[in-house]
């Protein structure tokens, strides 16, 4: 039996080396449906020990007993003359082969998910879960506040909002749906611009009446301003509109790592901050500094993968959201008029 160390040197072999697996490996999983007799049952219990590394584990998710899970599991390895684990006192760990078959296993029971979307898809009723992912300040400072009138619509829906700056696999389903601050680039995904968006500097009223109204470059010297850290994840418009302001002389800063922390210091009267320019009809209350001030556009896409197209619960999100943008953008010209 292999060491702990023993292994992990091993699997870092193999990981270098993967491209080149024996052909023999590969012959013995695609010959996987003569074999196995397309036993879906012993795929299915390989599965859960695979993502669990212990035979306990997966049989806690499958109701099954240890005994009967590792029976499943040597009756697949005989089926298939190869070994799919090495056995360790801290659990298991895929062989080669053991790797190669989880990854079919992953793939199949993504596309099982996607089925079963599809399936419960083909009633009339919108409900289930919609897995929708977007930035921490759009969703929070935008989407969220719009959600009582798509649950007003569909009560039996059930969101959950994934907000991170990472962008997640779509394709891989990660998330169901996707709101991202530039136009997405993996393949397979259907996509449509929502509308575009530019960084500016936004202050209270009462922070100007306290510090006064700067009108040049130079009165930052006199304030404070508010922004992400350029490092921070973000759009790349609005990090260079922070590199460009910080070239400046600027002698007190407050750097947060998504806008809702921007927005939360500028409605506390703590000087003037970079934020985005969907915030203000929500947020009456700010004010433009600097109208000249301002980062290159930003598009907005939503995304959603191919197989997705025909999802009753994808449309009634895609379609709440084009509708809330649409009447947004309408207002925005409305207002923009009344002020010309």
């Amino acid at each position: 039996m292999l060491t702990y160390k023993e292994e992990f040197s091993r699997r870092a072999v193999f990981t270098q080396r993967r491209v080149s697996i024996d052909r023999t490996v590969r012959d013995s999983v695609c010959q996987i449906s003569e074999s196995v007799g397309m036993d879906w049952d012993k795929l299915r219990i390989f599965h859960a020990v695979a993502d669990a590394g212990s035979l306990t584990h997966a049989g806690d998710t499958l109701h099954l007993s240890q005994s009967a899970v590792s029976r499943q599991i040597r009756s697949l390895e005989d089926s298939l003359s190869v070994t799919l684990f090495h056995r360790h006192a801290r659990g298991l760990i895929l062989t080669e082969q053991g790797e190669l078959l989880f990854e079919a296993t992953k793939s199949m029971a993504k596309r099982l998910d996607a089925a079963a979307a599809r399936i419960r898809d083909s009633e009339d009723e919108v409900f289930g879960e919609l897995r929708v992912t977007t930035t921490t300040g759009f969703g929070t400072l935008w989407l969220a506040p719009r959600l009582p009138a798509l649950y007003a619509k569909y009560p039996s829906l059930k969101i959950d909002l994934m907000l991170e700056e990472r962008v997640l696999d779509l394709p891989m389903r990660e998330a169901d749906v996707a709101i991202r601050m530039k136009e997405p680039s993996q393949a397979d995904l259907i996509r449509r611009r929502l509308m575009n968006i530019r960084m500016r500097l936004y202050a209270t009223s009462e922070y100007l009446a306290q510090s006064g109204v700067p009108t040049k470059m130079e009165d930052f010297a006199q304030h404070r301003l508010i922004c992400q850290h350029t490092n921070a994840a973000q759009v790349a418009a609005g990090a260079l509109l922070v590199q460009q302001l910080m070239v400046h002389d600027i002698p007190s800063t407050l750097t947060v790592n998504n806008y809702f922390g921007v927005l939360q210091g500028v409605l506390s009267h703590l000087g003037v901050g970079v934020l985005p320019d969907y915030l203000t009809e929500d947020f009456p209350n700010l004010v433009r500094v600097l109208p000249d001030v301002e980062s290159a556009e930003v598009p907005v896409f939503l995304a959603y993968p191919e197989e997705l197209r025909q999802s009753k619960r994808v449309s009634a999100f895609r379609d709440f959201v084009t509708e809330e943008i649409f009447a947004y953008r309408k207002r925005q010209r409305e207002s923009a008029d009344s002020v010309d």
